[in-house]
């Protein structure tokens, strides 16, 4: 079942992404070459719409299944596995519902600033609106052994809208955001399927396969952008699957330590993000004002081509995202050494990236 749903939400969204991108093109809905961009040809905007699309369809498909199929009987020719969850996936429809109309506002705005150019305190805002609806109506929230739901709603609400900021700052080079949201989202599937959490689980997959359907069109050379119509919701997503994920079961002494996976699973994203904002500061810009300081074009700025930082980074994610997996399975001393050898790996980067060519 897993597999269908990977490769379901796969064709679909590569399916959507090649009308999108024909559409986007007819209509004049397109990325020109710009100072503060490091394409140097016209590129169709558009593609978040297959990304959100996707997840949109596969739980709503969801849904219809359960009401209409799982629910009245008539579900014989349905796996045993599918059916023993449906209930479970029932008392989860309201929280699923919410998540994916905030992801629609956020999806709307995204695809409004792609072709108007919103100034970025709207976007904050509703950013947060949306972080702080899913952490307090949803109970997407990040507890840490804190009881009190609003100060919960709000500290999730901030983690939510640094990660959507996080991975929108990423999309600043072909395949960068989608790709390393596809390797943070895998590593978070593999800590929800060790769990047991089903249904964390199979929404990881679903976007997952919704991200690599449109990575056939956006690895570099990229032919269609996400926009910030896709980022946005990108980052939300990623985000969300951090909160829901559980890292630590009470009575598991070595696990506590799991509860920092998040933080090793988003170093890069948040080494970026960290990094570009102090450079803006420093220079007195606005740290929401697009320009290329990022880390992906001080790499290329030392000689490398686009795939060759693209898959760069996706190296340097995947080797903090392997040590993050280990965090349930060691003491003090080996937590200490993974997130050691995470602060190297940045360094790494760093070292790459200050160095001439």
């Amino acid at each position: 079942m897993a597999a269908c749903l990977l490769a379901g939400s796969f064709a679909a969204s590569a399916v959507l992404t090649a009308v999108v991108r024909k559409r986007s093109l007819g209509r004049g809905f397109v990325a020109h070459p710009v100072q503060d961009r490091f394409h140097d040809s016209i590129v169709p905007l558009g593609g978040g719409i297959a990304i959100y699309w996707t997840m949109a369809l596969f739980v709503l498909g969801g849904v219809a299944l359960v009401k209409f199929v799982i629910e009245p009987g008539y579900s014989d020719w349905l796996g045993e596995s599918v059916i023993v969850h449906a209930e479970g996936f029932l008392e989860k429809v309201g929280d699923l519902i919410i998540v994916m109309v905030v992801a629609l506002v956020l999806h709307l705005v995204g695809l409004w600033d792609d072709k108007k150019h919103l100034g970025p305190g709207i976007k904050l805002l509703v950013q947060f609106a949306a972080a702080i609806s899913v952490a307090f109506f949803a109970d997407i929230r990040l507890e840490f052994f804190i009881q009190n739901k609003i100060i919960t709603s709000v500290l999730s609400a901030l983690w939510i809208v640094l990660i959507i900021n996080a991975f929108n700052f990423l999309d600043n080079m072909d395949g960068l955001s989608a790709g390393i949201a596809v390797i943070t989202s895998a590593v978070l599937f593999a800590a929800a399927a060790l769990s047991g959490q089903v249904f964390v689980g199979a929404m990881a997959l679903l976007f997952i396969g919704s991200l690599c359907g449109f990575l056939l069109f956006n690895f570099p050379p990229a032919r269609i952008f996400m926009g910030d119509s896709g980022s946005l919701v990108v980052g939300f997503f990623v985000a969300l699957l951090t909160l829901r994920t559980t890292y630590y079961h009470e009575g598991q002494a070595a696990g506590l330590y799991a509860v920092f996976m998040p933080l090793v699973v988003m170093a890069v994203p948040l080494y970026d993000f960290i990094s570009v904002t102090f450079l803006r500061l420093k220079q007195g810009k606005s740290p929401f004002v697009g320009d290329t300081q990022h880390f992906s074009h001080r790499l290329k700025r030392r000689g490398l081509t686009d795939t060759q930082t693209t898959l760069t980074l996706y190296l340097a994610t995947i080797c903090t995202c392997v040590s993050a997996i280990f965090l349930k399975d060691v003491g003090l001393a080996g937590a200490i050494l993974i997130f050691l050898q995470t602060v190297m790996i940045l360094a790494i980067i760093a070292v790459l990236e200050t160095t001439g060519n």
